[in-house]
């Protein structure tokens, strides 16, 4: 039964309801031509993207910036631009073992050094217990004991190798007075310039390093 115009008593009645007309059937009809709208243009329904403009100086600024940068970047092991697990992992044993090979280098110079300094020190050690017998061989030198016969071959063999060893004596008349390696019992001279007047006892330097200072006497040198 309809109203006069035109409208239904019930317009909800399944019996007036026209099926063509729901707005279930209308949502889907509207689904499906967006998604044939969608199929044939595939930007249809978004916004385009728009990039922005850069500016051409401004693009050349940072081109010619970047240029100047020096990129260092360990290649990776096979050189496919991907670094695995066992590339990383390879990496860091060769950074380990380079490592323990450096510290094994300095550990066997740093040990040579010191087994040099212990040799030198015990050789020190002996050429210091025999410097009596040095100073005895002198004074048999001053009286004549040494010039020949077998004192003086005994000499000549034991500062031959105490030469050998550098040994070196130090410490003759005139040379000049210096405190670090001369020991001054007495003091004769008058002026500024002090030099050696007598040597009481010869100094010695074992591979350059001083073991005895020489004992003197200061004199004025020799006009």
């Amino acid at each position: 039964m309809t109203n006069p115009n035109g409208m239904p008593d019930n317009p909800g009645d399944p019996e007036n309801t026209d099926p063509e007309a729901t707005s279930a059937d209308f949502a889907e009809q509207a689904a499906d031509d967006a998604a044939a709208r969608q199929a044939e243009d595939p930007e249809a329904g978004h916004d385009a993207e728009v990039e922005p403009e850069i500016d051409p100086a401004l693009e050349a600024e940072i081109d010619a910036a970047l240029a100047d940068v020096d990129v260092d970047i360990d290649p990776d092991a096979d050189g496919d631009g991907v670094v695995t697990d066992i590339e990383q992992q390879l990496a860091e044993r060769t950074e380990d073992l380079q490592r323990v090979t450096a510290e094994y280098a300095n550990y066997r110079r740093r040990t040579e050094r010191d087994r040099a300094g212990i040799i030198d020190t015990a050789k020190a050690g002996v050429v210091s217990q025999l410097l009596p017998i040095l100073d005895d061989l002198d004074l048999a030198e001053q009286h004549g004991d040494l010039a020949e016969g077998p004192l003086k071959t005994f000499a000549d063999k034991l500062l031959n190798t105490l030469t050998g060893l550098k040994v070196e004596a130090f410490g003759a008349t005139g040379d000049t007075f210096d405190p670090e390696i001369h020991e001054a019992v007495q003091d004769l001279s008058e002026g500024d310039t002090k030099v050696l007047g007598t040597v009481l006892r010869k100094g010695y330097r074992f591979n350059d390093k001083l073991i005895r200072n020489a004992m003197v006497i200061i004199a004025d040198p020799e006009q």
